[in-house]
């Protein structure tokens, strides 16, 4: 086995997406349905919230580190975001921190007015855009890729409408983004031309018989606020929300459609519906097929909560066994821990996750989970059903092996740090102590999605992080010199 330390990082051992939006245009109480909204939208990022309002004459901001629960349901907070439009976001801070300066909806005032702006996502050009701006004299105050995309607007023609210089300004970008903006000319939803991260569109109906129009990353905002799925928003669409209705337009050169297949395995919500698939039917979809790939005699099934329950559930469900609930999570530590020394991080898959020892003593048992990154949850899972009494442990994975970084606004390791792409399967096992362990593989990943295999040719999805297949070209791939940007706003 290599001689390689993947335990020198904290407890969570997952993939983090960095953030979600939500925005609302025509309703009175655009506040607070957008508090609720980025509040069922909280898994997609949980240092940072922050809203933007317009009442027609005035924008105004509340930019909170913190929960969206513990931030925006005060009177306090809500009463001061005055206006029927708004945007928000969530955001999860990759390894630079979370600081203030950060969090979005970023605003400015520009020469034709006000305009506030959010996005889900990476610019995979945002280093070369931003280099090239403080060469010309621009002055950056935060470290996110949001605040090139505003220099861009703002220097874009000031003859043109807001929502044209916005496609402007993003057609300079290259990446992947579901972007929101609200100015004086309306509300604007943008998806790159690959479609990578998800943006739908929603109706909510008011008593004076008028709607209000939501753009949110998922839909399960808009099941919270009582609003009624429309539609997604297209690869490489851009949409106008104002008094006139919506305006569409697809002003992006084509490209293949490759939305993020990882969304369906772990970062969206399980009631979410994305690009015509229930997130939740997929889930399960895959653990069937992982259990025909790889299914194994053993007593029980068992999920690694949260995410991996559908797969679970599917695996049981094709295999025979019977699924029980061998691991039972607590939704209550938050994120308020003390330095996270050796010791707090050996206790920290029992502080998220404890045994069932009655369920599992005694047993065979099949740990079902979505993924594994740099292995260490895994190992201590393992450790965990066996001083429960576990007979076995068979680790079933239901996601093929993660060997490369995200560039397209997924907080991933360093390839150095990622266990697949380090191990074979024979040193995975041994590492995190199991008896067997099996992923699925990427084509049956594709069967489970209602294809007949990974097309190599013009694959359907983005899975670069299985496969190195980039599909959007990484121009700020040396990560160094991101680094030594990010330790200029430290705090």
């Amino acid at each position: 086995m290599p001689d390689m330390n993947f335990d020198d990082t904290p407890f969570d051992d997952n993939l983090h997406e960095e953030c979600g939006v939500f925005g609302i245009f025509g309703h009175c109480d655009a506040a607070k349905l957008t508090a609720l909204g980025l509040h069922s939208l909280q898994h997609r990022g949980q240092e940072a919230a922050g809203i933007v309002t317009f009442d027609g004459t005035r924008f105004t901001t509340e930019r909170r580190l913190g929960l969206v629960g513990d931030k925006f349901t005060r009177n306090e907070v809500i009463s001061r975001l005055v206006g029927s439009s708004a945007i928000g976001h969530v955001r999860y801070s990759t390894s630079g921190g979370t600081i203030n300066r950060n969090i979005q909806p970023l605003f400015a005032d520009l020469s034709t007015g006000g305009i506030a702006v959010a996005h889900n996502g990476n610019l995979t050009n945002g280093l070369s855009i931003r280099q090239e701006m403080i060469k010309s004299g621009a002055i950056f105050q935060s470290t996110t890729d949001t605040e090139s995309i505003l220099h861009l607007i703002a220097r874009g023609d000031a003859a043109k409408s807001d929502y044209q210089r916005v496609i402007d300004a993003l057609k300079q970008a290259q990446g992947a983004y579901s972007f929101v903006a609200l100015s004086p000319q309306g509300m604007m939803g943008i998806r790159d031309p690959h479609g990578v991260r998800p943006l739908v569109l929603g109706r909510l109906m008011q008593d004076n018989n008028k709607p209000a129009y939501i753009l949110a990353s998922e839909s399960c905002a808009l099941d919270i606020i009582g609003a009624d799925f429309m539609r997604d928003i297209d690869a490489g669409e851009a949409v106008l929300i104002n008094d006139d209705g919506i305006t569409s337009l697809r002003p992006f050169d084509p490209a293949p459609k490759r939305f993020c297949i990882f969304e369906y395995i772990y970062f969206a919500r399980p009631d979410s519906m994305i690009d015509g698939h229930s997130v939740y039917e997929s889930r399960k979809n895959i653990g069937i097929q992982l259990a025909l790939e790889s299914g194994i005699d053993a007593d029980i099934v068992v999920p690694v909560p949260d995410s991996g329950n559908p797969a679970a559930m599917g695996y049981a469900q094709s295999s025979g066994i019977p699924l029980e609930l061998g691991i039972i999570r607590n939704h209550y530590i938050g994120r308020t821990f003390i330095e996270p020394t050796q010791h707090i991080r050996d206790l920290g898959v029992k502080l998220k996750h404890s045994a069932n020892h009655h369920c599992v003593n005694g047993k065979s048992i099949i740990l079902v989970d979505d993924s594994i990154v740099r292995g260490t949850t895994s190992r201590k899972i393992v450790e965990m059903m066996r001083r429960a009494g576990a007979k076995q442990v068979h680790m079933r994975i239901a996601s093929p092996p993660t060997m490369w970084p995200c560039f397209y606004g997924v907080d991933t390791p360093e390839r150095s740090k990622l266990l697949a792409a380090n191990m074979d399967i024979a040193e995975m096992t041994r590492f995190i102590g199991a008896d067997s362990l099996s992923f699925i593989s990427i084509d049956g990943l594709y069967r489970a999605m209602g294809e007949t295999a990974r097309n190599n040719d013009n694959p359907q999805y983005c899975d670069a992080c299985f496969t190195g297949d980039y599909p959007i070209t990484l121009t700020d791939e040396d990560h160094k010199q991101g680094a030594k940007i990010s330790t200029l706003f430290s705090e």
